[in-house]
């Protein structure tokens, strides 16, 4: 069956509603693919509406904008502290992210976590119909599915994590890993950004569960039930993005980034501010950089910019406070009165704003210690001017690595140029190199990734999913 013909429920942790489509971040394009995908087939997004409520009654808010319905309900103060701030945040991400040493294993965590996806299935079951493709995201709602099936739903179900999955011997490290992979084989899909982290699931469910598993075909069979998994690697929304750098607002971002460079180079960096993105030690880097070039001061200037997030999670305060202690040392020893080397700016930009700083950066710096994909290394390279095109610094630990960093037959490196974010030789290596690179390596590394950032876009990848769920 095609997927065209059937209706598409989404559920997710939070809705994006059709308005919120250009706001800042990354999860502007998945929102705009999947309000397309909603509007084009007919279904409802459903998820938190992101308002507490101590007593919320079960009661689901319905709205309706330009042919997309969204469906949402309330947590309270409780759910909010046990589900999302705790499990979710405070030990399923840094887990996901290989940051054992972060994560708080907690059973009253874990509890609130399993009564929140409880809530979430009884409240959408009566808005799914008997045809409706039905696709959950990430890992907020990884028992969802599960929990659906107990409540009688025969649907074709896709499940979709957005982040990394972890090595089995990390994976063990999980009190009831057991229980919470179980409840991803109710799934019909599962979806990954990369073959490592499909690797990485595949392995535990043969060595810790006695699953079989067809790697050909990426099904896994157990107890009785089929499974397929893949890699699903996601793009931005390049349509959407594009119209963003031919707006006003993109080119007065564009000339203000050029104009208060002062003919500097301009290095930029996009992200979070969450320690999964490497942001120390990309500070250190760039002092590492500026100690070994302390003449450089005058040709690079480089522009953190980095929105809060999840700011009520202890963990995040630590890493805004680092980070603002080594900005400032760094600028302390190396500012003049006329110089800054670095520009820290906690706060947030829309998508034309991201485009215009992204094409007048001449050096895009991506360096997280471990991402799902990071769809900011693909935004800057669809906003480079092709005859004048910026280098992309990329962790090789970042989803995206795989598609944008590539070689020629004779191995010369074209694409990102890639760096281990963990040393700060290797990010003040990359930062010189990029520096100094002629245009002629410029163009050919810009052209080495533009086509798949351009072709594999956040429609493609909607589509090759819904279409692979809806398969038989």
């Amino acid at each position: 069956m095609n997927a065209e013909g059937q209706r598409l429920v989404v559920i997710s942790n939070r809705v994006a509603v059709p308005k919120a489509r250009g706001a800042a971040g990354a999860q502007g394009g998945l929102a705009g693919a999947l309000n397309s995908a909603l509007g084009e087939r007919g279904g409802v997004w459903f998820g938190w509406s992101g308002e507490v409520d101590d007593d919320p009654a079960d009661n689901v808010h319905l709205h309706r904008a330009e042919d997309v319905t969204t469906a949402t309900i309330d947590l309270t103060t409780r759910e909010l502290g046990e589900y999302y701030n705790g499990y979710a945040n405070e030990t399923l991400w840094p887990l996901f992210h290989y940051r054992i040493d972060l994560a708080r294993f907690e059973q009253r965590t874990g509890e609130g976590y399993e009564r929140v996806n409880e809530r979430f299935a009884t409240s959408v079951m009566p808005l799914i119909d008997a045809d409706d493709l039905v696709w959950v995201h990430d890992y907020h709602l990884i028992p969802l599915g599960d929990r659906l099936r107990e409540r009688g739903a025969k649907n074709r179900i896709g499940f979709f994590l957005h982040t990394p999955w972890p090595p089995t011997r990390l994976l063990t490290s999980l009190p009831y890993h057991e229980r919470l992979v179980r409840t991803m084989l109710a799934y019909d899909l599962i979806g990954f950004q990369t073959r490592e982290w499909l690797s990485s699931f595949v392995h535990y469910c043969e060595t810790e569960l006695g699953a079989s598993v067809d790697k050909c075909t990426g099904t896994i069979r157990f107890e009785g039930r089929e499974v397929i998994a893949r890699a699903y690697p996601i793009g931005i929304d390049w349509d959407h993005f594009q119209a963003q750098g031919e707006t006003g607002e993109a080119r007065q971002a564009e000339q203000r980034l050029l104009a208060s460079t002062r003919h500097r180079t301009g290095m930029i960096g996009v992200d979070r501010l969450d320690y999964s993105k490497g942001l120390p030690e990309r500070i250190d880097g760039i002092g590492r950089f500026f100690d070994q070039h302390p003449d450089r001061t005058r040709d690079l200037v480089f522009i953190q910019i980095a929105p809060p997030s999840r700011e009520d999670v202890k963990s995040y305060q630590q890493i805004r406070q680092v980070l603002e202690q080594k900005t400032g040392q760094i600028n302390g020893a190396r500012s003049e009165v006329d110089i800054v080397p670095i520009r820290y700016v906690n706060r947030g930009y829309s998508h034309a704003e991201l485009y215009g700083f992204f094409r007048a950066a001449k050096i895009g710096l991506v360096t997280p210690l471990r991402d799902g994909m990071n769809l900011v290394a693909k935004e800057y390279v669809a906003a480079q001017d092709p005859e004048n095109p910026g280098v992309l610094i990329l962790s090789e630990f970042a989803g995206s690595a795989l598609q944008l960093g590539c070689e020629d037959d004779d191995g010369t490196a074209r694409g990102a140029v890639l760096v281990n974010p963990h040393s700060p030789d290797a990010v003040a290596s990359a930062i010189a190199r990029a520096l100094d690179m002629p245009l002629e390596e410029r163009k050919s590394r810009y052209e080495a990734m533009i086509g798949t950032v351009r072709d594999d876009n956040v429609q493609a990848w909607t589509a090759r999913f819904c279409d692979d769920l809806a398969a038989d």
